[in-house]
């Protein structure tokens, strides 16, 4: 009677949480802001993995007789000091930008996400030693310890990626442990617990999805972050380098030329303007969305 008792739960909470996951799609889609900044998204995205065919030149070109050019109908956003398209730069420099942004926000909320998870589950020294762990994360200069470690390992995207998820973890981590500390007391984890559950597969199958929600909108919050902290380090220098350039190394490189050739530091800090701001107006939907979910099932 109690295993039936439990599997009913199961199955009506996983329906609920499809229902759920629905209306806050439709919740989250319900501006016009929303799908303008998708779209946006949508787009950088294709140029920067379809760079190769939708580029007009050849990334390493250059055209000697249009050094400095301004923008003009044969090269769109003009071209740098040896004569190279800048809207091909800006298309290749979004694929190492991206990436970073991309890859160290999903490797950053999976390691602050499994610390959150065992903390806010196990309780106890488990949560006192990692808990603290994250305090002392939170306590260190951020762009100090990226720019020393970047020094000291080299500036290839792969280190990158690694020393901005270092360094970014501590947040993901506090929001799934406050999540893992309200859903094991719920009644669908506890009958998990009743028909002989196991802790992983708890973890696992009943409470870390329920906990996904406040952790997707830090993600892309993180993603912004991770782009504009590649970007000031480029900026300084200490950044991606030759042969690989992202928008922040094209910032870097324009430099010297912001009063006679502004054009070369306008459209490469415009897209990574544009880029976060489309990120954190999706980011700002699905908090919304999230907000008024729960306003719901407060008053249910």
């Amino acid at each position: 009677m109690a295993l039936a008792s439990a599997e009913s739960v199961a199955v009506k909470h996983k329906k609920i949480q499809h229902s759920e996951f629905m209306r806050i799609v439709r919740q989250v889609f319900r501006g016009w802001l929303t799908y303008v900044a998708a779209g946006f998204l949508l787009l950088v995205l294709v140029g920067a993995l379809f760079a190769p065919w939708i580029a007009p030149y050849q990334l390493n070109q250059p055209d000697l007789t249009a050094m400095l050019s301004p923008p003009s109908a044969q090269h769109l956003m003009g071209t740098d000091e040896v004569g190279i398209d800048l809207f091909t730069e800006v298309l290749y420099g979004g694929r190492i930008s991206l990436m970073i942004g991309f890859a160290s926000a999903t490797v950053a909320v999976v390691i602050g996400g499994t610390i959150g998870a065992l903390a806010g589950y196990f309780g106890g020294w488990v949560y006192f030693v990692l808990m603290r762990l994250t305090d002392v994360g939170l306590s260190v200069p951020i762009l100090f310890v990226i720019l020393a470690l970047t020094a000291l390992l080299g500036p290839s995207p792969e280190t990158i990626i690694g020393v901005i998820s270092l360094t970014s973890w501590m947040y993901p981590a506090r929001i799934t442990c406050s999540q893992f500390l309200t859903f094991k007391q719920r009644d669908f984890v506890l009958s998990a617990r009743t028909v002989g559950g196991r802790d992983m597969r708890i973890i696992v199958r009943h409470i870390f999805p329920n906990a996904l929600a406040p952790l997707i909108v830090n993600a892309t919050l993180l993603v912004g972050q991770a782009i504009v902290l590649e970007s000031v380090m480029s900026f300084l220098g200490a950044g991606i380098q030759p042969p690989n350039i992202s928008w922040g190394y094209l910032l870097n490189q324009a430099q010297s030329y912001l009063t006679s050739a502004p054009w070369l530091s306008v459209f490469p800090g415009l897209m990574i303007f544009l880029v976060v701001l489309a990120i954190n107006v999706l980011g700002d939907a699905i908090r919304d969305a999230l907000d008024v979910q729960a306003i719901r099932e407060g008053g249910m």
